[in-house]
């Protein structure tokens, strides 16, 4: 576990010692001056996990769905935000109690579990990674005009940039609070213009018509399955924000991350919808560009490419940050050498998909089935560790509501799960 430094015994704050106070400070009681460093830090954590879990899939998930479901689909954004609010409520909790990464928490309740659970986390990420920075990439094309290729090695640069300068102590967090703000925005500006039947979306969010469950078991996969679910809380262990002295942090950190993805998703679908509702023929390659042209003509395709980069930029780093962190305490050449490990991630997925051309629709629907696995299976050991395993939790107990909803969580994403393998085949026909 993770250390609280001497100088700064309360978590969230900063006192200085204790002195002989100074004749204003009799008439003017101290404060504790806030910790922005670790506010930064937390925050963060919670705009990685949030941003990760609204990338570029999802973008185009929702304007697919929206367009074929209508207000309906409402529905579906609901319930993949309350199933994300049990899941990461629990692994930020278990994690940032025990200040152990979930390969390490895995691997001492089931030998070699957390290798295994490393290699699903890598894997997945190595194959999302090429789709994110293809959407990079495709995002600076819509924006400036640029080539698609020149793009995508641009956003990978500038990725590179950012974990390798002064990585880690506020560059990384500051880069995606800022790139998860300007794309809240810029979605915002379109949900307010198409002026969307509000009323009755949230009449279909708990009566909704036609609407299968495909999409919601489709959200979920993209949207907290893979390195997403443990983005935020390893990066909260990056920021040594661990151990119960910091619980009521970590807890609040959970909660307003799904507060923001599930602020983003809704205002998305709201804007694609408003689009909908008013005419709009959206494009099958890019219903969610075109939602955006039809709002804002033609400059509209520009802002798109602006979101799209930045959903793209977001998720590279969330994937690559997280995937180096399952390898970081397996393997001393990586914790040694972690931002280069971090770089040669990015490299490798640009790499990748300057060679393929593109990210093809099949790998990434594969990708989307893979991470279906991957939660279940590494779910189920934190709740395992939540539940009889509290010496790795500093014998904090895990509230029993909460492991309900976690369990209950849990069953759906194994349900999930056996439809994304038995979906497997027919991506590949």
């Amino acid at each position: 576990m993770t250390d609280v430094p001497e100088k700064n015994p309360e978590p969230d704050t900063e006192r200085a010692p204790d002195t002989e106070p100074a004749p204003d400070a009799e008439r003017r009681p101290e404060r504790p001056t806030v910790n922005v460093k670790r506010s930064v830090a937390v925050a963060g954590a919670m705009f990685l996990m949030a941003m990760s879990a609204a990338g570029p899939g999802f973008i185009s998930q929702t304007g697919t769905f929206t367009a074929k479901y209508g207000p309906s689909f409402a529905a579906a954004i609901v319930a993949s935000v309350l199933i994300d609010l049990a899941i990461q409520l629990n692994v930020w909790r278990v994690v940032g109690l025990s200040g152990l990464r979930a390969q390490d928490l895995a691997n001492r309740v089931v030998p070699y579990s957390g290798h295994v659970l490393a290699f699903l986390v890598v894997v997945g990420g190595l194959v999302f990674g090429i789709g994110n920075i293809s959407a990079a990439g495709l995002g600076l094309q819509d924006a400036t005009g640029i080539d698609l290729r020149y793009g995508a090695v641009v956003s990978a640069v500038i990725a590179i940039v950012i974990f390798n300068y002064r990585a880690l102590e506020g560059t990384v967090d500051r880069a995606v609070i800022g790139l998860g703000v300007l794309k809240i925005a810029l979605i915002a500006i379109v949900a307010v213009i198409t002026a969307p039947p509000v009323g009755q979306a949230a009449l279909r969010t708990v009566a909704p018509v036609g609407l299968d469950f495909l999409p919601v078991l489709t959200l979920i996969g993209g949207t907290v399955g893979g390195y997403i679910t443990y983005a935020g809380a390893h990066r909260l262990i990056e920021s040594g924000t661990t151990g119960p002295e910091n619980l009521r942090t970590i807890t609040r950190g959970s909660i307003n991350g799904i507060l923001v993805t599930g602020v983003l998703r809704v205002l998305l679908f709201l804007g694609i919808l408003g689009a909908v509702a008013a005419g709009a023929q959206l494009s099958k390659t890019d219903p969610a560009g075109s939602a955006f042209a039809f709002a804002l003509g033609p400059v509209g395709l520009h802002l798109f490419g602006v979101v799209l980069w930045t959903a793209g930029m977001t998720s590279t780093i969330g994937a690559s940050f997280t995937s180096a962190s399952f390898l970081r305490t397996l393997s001393p050449t990586v914790d040694r050498r972690f931002n280069l490990t971090i770089s040669a991630f990015v490299a490798v997925c640009t790499i990748a998909f300057l060679v393929i051309g593109q990210a093809p629709s099949s790998l990434l629907v594969f990708a989307g089935a893979f991470n279906g696995l991957i939660l279940p299976f590494g779910l189920g050991l934190l709740l395992w560790i939540a539940w009889r395993r509290r010496d790795l939790l500093a014998g904090v107990r895990q509230p029993v509501w909460l492991l309900i909803i976690g369990v209950a969580a849990f069953a759906f994403t194994v349900y999930a799960g056996v439809e994304s393998v038995a979906a497997i085949p027919a991506i590949f026909r």
